[in-house]
């Protein structure tokens, strides 16, 4: 099991947050600054992303809920409240399912519980791709799903931060990356989902044409009593709306 890079700032109950795949824990710089006055934010980066090593061969979405898991024992006293977005979704609810213990909440963004043979397919192509032909093949149609087209083109700072989300991209090496977009392909979460007993909130980016808001509200029907939340963004909510969704999930948290 690596051991992740992480950040951990701020002051009060621990919220854990997990990226997207293709990014790294700068995609929450701006929903951990606005929440460290209230809340320990821990943020990480999955193996093969960012600081954190690669490990070899495949893995599944459970190694990547038992990394977590490893990281929430050897730094946080107690259950956290666990964000994830995409890719750190998917490793929410297998989280919630196989360690409950550690978790006092999860929120599920921007993610899916499982995907049709139609999507697979779209996988396995863009792991041929990037194994092919590197990670600059897949980088302006990632950041075409990730944002709306007047974040990426907004020079008071959502283009910035749109460019420093493809230099990160760009960055990941291609092995890890295909090995993390083959985990993400082979989920299968919904018998899980049925398991998890912690409050759930599941968030919704209405623009979202990577996890269209359908595959949000598949993932609420699967937990028991999951509220539902919508913000006006595409795929990388925190990222296009961080303010709004650092209320978003406070707002829960404070409800608990």
């Amino acid at each position: 099991m690596p051991q992740l890079h992480f950040i951990q700032q701020g002051q009060g109950p621990v919220v854990v947050l997990s990226h997207a795949l293709g990014c790294d824990l700068q995609m929450w710089d701006g929903v951990a600054a606005a929440l460290q006055d209230r809340y320990t934010v821990l943020r990480y980066d999955h193996r093969g992303h960012g600081r954190s090593p690669a490990t070899d061969g495949t893995f599944t979405m459970d190694d990547l809920a038992d990394d977590a898991a490893a990281l929430i024992r050897q730094h946080a006293a107690g259950p956290v409240h666990f964000v994830g977005l995409s890719m750190g979704g998917m490793a929410a609810q297998a989280l919630a399912a196989r360690h409950p213990g550690l978790v006092r909440s999860i929120t599920v963004a921007n993610s899916a519980s499982h995907y049709d043979d139609a999507a697979k397919t779209g996988w396995a192509a863009r792991v041929d791709t990037v194994l092919a032909q590197g990670m600059e093949s897949i980088a302006d149609g990632a950041l075409q799903r990730w944002f709306t087209p007047e974040f990426r083109a907004d020079a008071h700072g959502g283009s910035a931060r749109v460019a420093a989300l493809r230099a990160v991209l760009v960055g990941t090496a291609p092995a890890p990356y295909a090995a993390a977009c083959e985990a993400v392909a082979r989920i299968d979460l919904e018998a899980g989902n049925r398991l998890i007993a912690c409050p759930a909130l599941v968030i919704a980016g209405a623009r979202d044409e990577a996890t269209p808001p359908a595959m949000s509200e598949a993932i609420a029907r699967s937990i028991a009593g999951a509220q539902l939340a919508t913000l006006d963004a595409a795929h990388l909510s925190a990222v296009e709306q961080p303010q709004a969704f650092a209320d978003t999930v406070a707002r829960f948290f404070e409800r608990l």
